[in-house]
């Protein structure tokens, strides 16, 4: 990996963007290199740099020092930046073919420079567009099953682990994640965002003590079951694909957590396309059971395989993180669903409906199904039977 010098932090601009490439010599001496801000995200830039003469292109992601998607009135730490390259070096360590190559970072100006993905689609684009990425499923489930084992106290060792513990430390960010997922949508909070017609539906989460309850059990597990690091923020905004690749990017929100809530967030993000492709739902649905299968099939063989902690290396144990783990997700998944429904960040799967009337009953729909999920999380053992009883509901 490159190493300059660089000044004090300034936000970059594509002028300033194409002075740091050349300056890392990425790019030969003549080359011909163009530059435009791709970013439309919530906290960062970014910039695509392409070389005229070969093609060869890079993207350089700086993270601003407020949430973009309100402004400067929402300061952030830079430090996510950091936070965000080491996870993607470690992540490229465990799972190599699914995350992009990191060919610089520099703290100072809070910049991580990487592979360009633009070949590949976000898969919430590709989704909404009509695509359903036959090996999306497959690879996100190898890539939970390598990065939850190799990151937790079984595949680094206890020691390991709490050094890896102290390196994510990342409480701002958690703070976004407790806020906007587990407490925000559940009262009447100035961040909320629903249409009108969503009032009652809304109305009767805030007064429904047993879902609270439930909810509040989640945020404990959130803010104090150190497990595994966590991407974070694992939904299909974060996901580069096509029909023979997959990569996850974005994992600025990484930390030690349960490692039930990334194997959630990419539950709740099917399950979106589940409510609103009903022409294709069986095609997401497959999606929803080969993720868990897949992961399961993996970390069970490096569980066997690779286990530092010998008494924990037996197959009740295994079955009882197992079980743990697919409990946590149901209700992650379902905390997922009701804040991007309500909440202050949105999905485009539900607000891209241009026909009032369906997309406030995929709303209604989406509220039902993850409250369900956070409700009956523990009544379930098997996800088909899951997905059964979700499709019932829709």
């Amino acid at each position: 990996m490159s190493q300059v010098k660089l000044e004090e932090y300034k936000p970059l601009t594509e002028e300033t963007a194409v002075e740091l490439a050349l300056r890392l010599n990425i790019f030969h001496e003549e080359a011909e290199l163009s530059c435009r801000e791709i970013g439309d995200g919530n906290l960062n830039l970014v910039f695509h740099i392409v070389d005229q003469k070969n093609e060869k292109s890079i993207i350089i992601k700086q993270a601003l020092p407020y949430a973009k998607v309100v402004g400067e009135s929402w300061p952030l730490t830079l430090k996510r930046a950091k936070i965000e390259a080491d996870a993607l070096m470690l992540f490229g360590k465990i799972a190599p073919n699914y995350v992009p190559k990191v060919y610089f970072t520099d703290e100072i100006l809070a910049v991580t420079v990487m592979e360009d993905l633009s070949h590949l689609t976000i898969a919430r684009a590709g989704f909404i567009n009509g695509e359903t990425y036959p090996q999306i499923s497959q690879h996100l489930g190898e890539f939970l099953g390598r990065t939850l084992f190799y990151t937790s106290d079984y595949g680094l060792g206890p020691s390991g682990k709490k050094e890896s513990v102290q390196q994510f430390i990342n409480p701002e960010l958690c703070k976004i994640t407790e806020d906007l997922i587990f407490t925000d949508p559940y009262f009447n909070a100035e961040t909320n965002d629903f249409e009108k017609r969503l009032i009652p539906a809304v109305e009767a989460i805030w007064k429904d003590e047993e879902l609270i309850f439930h909810v509040n059990i989640l945020k404990r597990s959130f803010l104090t079951e150190a497990e595994v690091l966590l991407h974070g923020d694992l939904h299909t905004g974060s996901v580069f694909a096509n029909n023979a690749e997959t990569k996850v990017i974005d994992p600025e929100f990484a930390f030690y957590g349960p490692a039930g809530f990334d194997i959630g967030q990419v539950f709740a993000n099917l399950f979106f396309q589940v409510i609103v492709n009903i022409d294709k739902r069986e095609f997401f649905t497959r999606h929803i059971e080969s993720v868990w299968h897949t992961f399961k099939e993996h970390y069970s063989q490096l569980w066997t395989t690779e286990n530092k902690e010998v008494l924990a290396n037996t197959t009740e144990f295994l079955q009882f993180n197992l079980t743990k783990y697919f409990e946590d997700a149901l209700g992650f998944a379902g905390c997922e669903l009701v804040r991007r429904t309500i909440g202050l960040a949105h999905v485009a799967d539900l607000d891209r409906i241009e026909d009032n009337d369906a997309r406030i009953s995929a709303k209604q729909k989406a509220l039902e199904l993850g409250t369900f999920l956070i409700k009956k999380r523990k009544e379930f053992t098997d996800v088909t039977t899951v997905i059964q009883k979700a499709v019932q509901l829709l």
